[in-house]
C-alpha cells in the first residue's frame, strides 16, 4: 500500500458478523512484528469476528510523513474494503508513538486506545537526538516544538471525545523503562480529563491502568 508493506488478518467468513468489518489496528508492523508473542491475542480476535491489521512505515517514531502513510491505510480499509471505520488501535513499544500520534488527529475516528508498554514520549524513546530525522529536524528543532509532536502532550482530542484508553506497562523492560515514563502519566491523565485508577505489581513487573474518570464504552465500529 503506497509502496510500503501492510497486512490484514481476517477472520473467518462463518465468523463475521453483518455490516462492516470490526478491527484492531497493531502497530509497530516492522521486520519480526508482529511476532510470535501476539498470536495468543489475534487468534482470539478472529474468534470474536475480528480482524488485524497494520502497514510497515519504517522508523518513524510518529513523524507527520508516518501518520500520513498510517492514514493511507485506514482510507484504504474503511473506504474500499468495508472495515469499521472506529478500530481499536493496539500498541506495543514504540508503535505507541506512531498510533497515537495517528489518533489524536483523528479522534472520531478511534474506537478505543490500547497498550503494551507503549512509548509515548520521544524524550523517553528514542531520545531527540535519534528521532529528528524522521521528523525532517535537528535534535535542538524538534526539542523546541516537542510540545507539538509529543503523543504524550497531545492528548486532549482524545478525552474531549472520550475515547476509552487502557495501558499495561512493564517495570522491568529496557527500551520504555516505568522510572522514565512514570512522570509522564500525570500529564496523560490530567489530558485526559479525569483521574487514572492505577495497579501495578513490582514482583511480575507489570503495571495496568484505565485512564479517564468516564470514558465512553469500548466500541469497534
Amino acid at each position: 500500500l503506497a509502496g510500503r508493506p501492510a497486512f490484514v488478518m481476517e477472520p473467518p467468513v462463518s465468523l463475521r458478523r453483518p455490516g462492516p468489518l470490526p478491527w484492531v489496528w497493531y502497530a509497530p508492523t516492522l521486520p519480526g512484528l508482529p511476532s510470535e508473542a501476539e498470536n495468543w491475542m489475534f487468534e482470539r480476535f478472529q474468534r470474536a469476528g475480528i480482524a488485524i491489521a497494520g502497514i510497515d512505515v519504517g522508523e518513524s517514531y510518529g513523524s507527520p510523513a508516518g501518520t500520513a502513510l498510517f492514514q493511507k491505510l485506514y482510507d484504504e480499509l474503511t473506504g474500499k474494503r468495508n472495515y469499521a471505520r472506529r478500530p481499536v488501535l493496539l500498541a506495543r513499544s514504540r508503535g505507541g508513538l506512531m498510533l497515537y500520534n495517528w489518533a489524536v488527529e483523528h479522534p472520531d475516528s478511534v474506537g478505543g486506545v490500547a497498550g503494551i508498554y507503549p512509548v509515548c514520549n520521544l524524550a523517553s524513546y528514542p531520545g531527540l537526538a535519534r528521532a529528528a530525522p524522521a521528523y525532517q529536524m535537528t535534535a535542538d528543532q524538534l526539542r523546541d516544538r516537542l510540545a507539538q509532536q509529543n503523543p504524550v502532550d497531545r492528548l486532549a482530542s482524545l478525552a474531549e471525545a472520550q475515547v476509552p484508553c487502557f495501558i499495561f506497562m512493564a517495570t522491568g523492560t529496557r527500551w520504555c523503562p516505568w522510572s522514565r515514563t512514570r512522570p509522564c502519566w500525570p500529564n496523560v491523565t490530567g489530558n485526559w480529563g479525569g483521574r487514572s485508577n492505577w495497579k501495578w505489581s513490582l514482583g511480575r513487573g507489570t503495571i495496568c491502568g484505565v485512564v479517564g474518570s468516564n470514558p465512553k464504552p469500548w466500541s469497534i465500529s
